[in-house]
């Protein structure tokens, strides 16, 4: 069974910045991509970022130069660093990992919610 439990989401005020952290454990013979996406009420989900093991990393338009994906493959963790946090970052943010076990799966968060308002 593998588990992916998100912390460091909140409210914040605009022009603030958040920290995201997302743990891989239980039974992991190895992580491929990490991800982060979000979803706000109303909306679909949509990609935030992408990190391969080797540490490539791919951002939607709305979040390049404000947010940073990072990953510690020792820890089996992906961060998130968001910066200039707007109103329209609001939304639950998920995170997702490429993961190999006895068969290769794409795994889920439970969600953590993020707050941008005055």
């Amino acid at each position: 069974q593998v588990q992916l439990v998100e912390s460091g989401g909140g409210l914040v005020q605009p022009g603030g910045s958040l920290r995201l952290s997302c743990a891989a454990s239980g039974s992991i013979f190895f992580i491929y991509a990490m991800g982060w996406y979000r979803q706000a009420p109303g909306k679909q989900r949509e990609l935030v970022a992408t990190i391969t093991r080797g540490g490539a990393t791919n951002y939607a338009d709305s979040v390049k130069g404000r947010f940073s994906i990072s990953r510690d493959n020792a820890k089996n963790t992906v961060y998130l660093q968001m910066n200039s946090l707007q109103p329209e970052d609001t939304a639950v943010y998920y995170c997702n990992a490429d993961i190999q076990y006895l068969r290769r799966s794409d795994y889920w968060g439970q969600g953590t919610q993020v707050t941008v308002s005055s």
